[in-house]
């Protein structure tokens, strides 16, 4: 692969990394928030022992954990783009 080439894409790997940093870092503040709202869910459910309150901890549970699973897809994409953008370096390297 030619240096222009590899230069290019590392370039376009970069851009990419740092968006789907900038997602990944909102997408955590995101879940963190579920998961607090999650918790006071549970112990409200706790508390008053009724089957709305438990069905509201189990929604907020729900989101929770699709939150979760958002944030480690995001977090896959950085890793991926890392290994890529190490793998151009490499190239330049050589």
């Amino acid at each position: 692969m030619k240096r222009d080439d590899v230069e290019r894409r590392l370039l376009e790997v970069h851009a990419r990394l740092v968006r789907a940093r900038q997602e990944l870092a909102v997408v955590e503040e995101q879940l963190e928030v579920f998961l607090e709202t999650a918790d006071e869910a549970r112990i409200r459910s706790l508390v008053s022992e009724t089957p709305v309150a438990d069905r509201d901890w189990h929604d907020a549970q729900r989101h929770a954990e699709a939150m979760t699973r958002g944030r480690d897809s995001a977090s896959a994409r950085v890793a991926e783009l890392e290994r890529a953008q190490d793998d151009l370096l490499d190239k330049l390297v050589v």
